[in-house]
């Protein structure tokens, strides 16, 4: 079952939970640091609408990533961000009893032009959990810079770090 992929990405989703509960809206929407000069409100934005195309592709079997939207509210208003995440929470939730091994298609732009790549849903949805854990780390220096205290110890580590790289 899906429960094994699921389970384990909710946990970390509801890790951005706790900087939403804390952080002022300028830190969260601020596009100062450098280089990239990209907010904590569009890194959680952007992990989210993975998770969305996901889910929403799943009764055609077609995943498009090409169909995330950049400059939402999210991006500005923690509150929209929370209520965001605990909307992709539910409907992960929702799908965690699916069989894994259901094929999909994943359409992308890559940079050069539009592909396919065959994978299972549960390829995609572990895909997508490690990639919110990348983003999690670009969201902990976005903290750092700002002087914010990472939410935990484990913010922004592959379960597969060793202890004493974590802490």
């Amino acid at each position: 079952m899906l429960k094994q992929i699921v389970e384990p990405t909710i946990i970390n989703l509801k890790q951005a939970e706790e900087i939403f509960a804390e952080l002022p809206p300028a830190i969260y929407s601020s596009t100062s640091a450098a280089p990239y000069y990209s907010s904590i409100g569009g890194h959680l934005r952007h992990i989210l609408d993975i998770f969305k195309c996901i889910v929403n592709g799943i009764d055609s079997r077609i995943i498009d990533l090409t169909k995330r939207k950049r400059g939402t509210i999210v991006e500005q208003n923690p509150v929209e961000g929370q209520r965001y995440l605990r909307k992709i929470i539910s409907d992960l939730e929702c799908i965690s009893d699916l069989d894994p091994s259901i094929a999909i298609i994943i359409k992308d732009d890559l940079g050069m032009g539009m592909v396919e790549i065959p994978t299972t849903l549960g390829g995609g949805l572990n895909q997508a959990h490690s990639h919110a854990i990348h983003h999690f780390a670009c969201i902990g220096y976005i903290l750092h810079i700002h002087g914010t205290i990472l939410p935990n110890k484990v913010f922004g580590y592959n379960p597969t770090t060793p202890e004493n790289q974590s802490i």
